[in-house]
């Protein structure tokens, strides 16, 4: 057997982090997507975002321990991100396409580190709410409290914007196929559930952008808002309930797609 070098070891290290980091999110959108399928079909169950679903964790048997390695698995996945943001591991380039979607993932590593700092506060009290002095009111909180903040608060939202846009070009031409080394009897199941969770995920974030774009607008945080006020605003309209139960069987079909992503994904650190 070859001797292994450092730069290995490095790599395998960044590899395991990256497919728990996979795994983690994908465990958490399967509990905010199957949640709300279960409460927009009335089977019992509540809508929740990403923090309330890690807050349902703790009630579980072992439910700080669970949420441990969740934590450990999303700074993982924000490590990776920033990889791939900095790194430029997938090639995306430095055109101006390119950069736009760097700056997507390094966007997604910031917001991934504080749930996982969120999932690790949980473990160190009992219960926890999402209140407004987190999440996504939060945040766009401290950026007005900035110089230029309303401008900063607005290039957040066009970045997620543009993220969901490229989440369902993404879903619609099959493009995650590239990065993923899938045997092809699993493909013929896996893809369409995939395709299904990328473009229902890639429309929230639309949606959760434009809440930016409107809190920028009128300098007011509690306009701003993540998947649980995406979900409050469906139930408001009309056929409410089953438009609900479409985009969290997306987001749960999202969580499947993360969990894939986590055993056929290809890794490349580029370090």
């Amino acid at each position: 057997m070859a001797n292994r070098t450092p730069v290995h070891d490095h790599r395998d290290a960044i590899t395991l982090f990256a497919r728990m980091g996979y795994a983690a999110r994908g465990v958490v959108y399967l509990l905010v997507g199957g949640l709300a399928a279960l409460a927009a079909l009335g089977e019992g169950g509540q809508t929740e975002g990403s923090r309330g679903a890690l807050e349902i964790v703790l009630t579980a048997p072992f439910g700080k321990i669970l949420l441990a390695v969740i934590a450990l698995g999303l700074i993982g996945y924000a490590m990776w991100r920033t990889i791939q943001a900095v790194k430029d591991a997938d090639h995306h380039g430095t055109e101006a396409k390119g950069l736009a979607i760097r700056a997507g993932l390094l966007v997604s590593a910031i917001t991934h580190t504080l749930l996982a700092f969120y999932a690790a506060s949980l473990i160190f009290r009992l219960g926890g709410s999402s209140d407004s002095s987190g999440g996504s009111e939060g945040v766009v909180s401290w950026l007005l409290q900035q110089p230029l903040g309303r401008w900063l608060v607005g290039a957040v939202g066009l970045v997620i914007i543009g993220a969901g846009i490229a989440h369902g070009i993404k879903g619609l031409k099959t493009k995650f196929d590239k990065n993923f080394d899938m045997p092809t009897h699993i493909q013929r199941w896996a893809y369409p559930v995939c395709r299904f969770g990328l473009v229902v995920r890639g429309s929230v974030f639309v949606v959760v952008g434009s809440f930016f774009l409107i809190a920028a607008y009128q300098v007011s945080p509690s306009e701003a808002g993540g998947t649980e006020e995406v979900f409050s605003a469906l139930r408001s309209q009309a056929y409410g309930q089953w438009l609900l139960a479409f985009v969290a069987i997306g987001l749960f079909a999202f969580g499947a797609y993360s969990v894939l992503a986590a055993i056929y994904r290809r890794i490349n650190p580029a370090m």
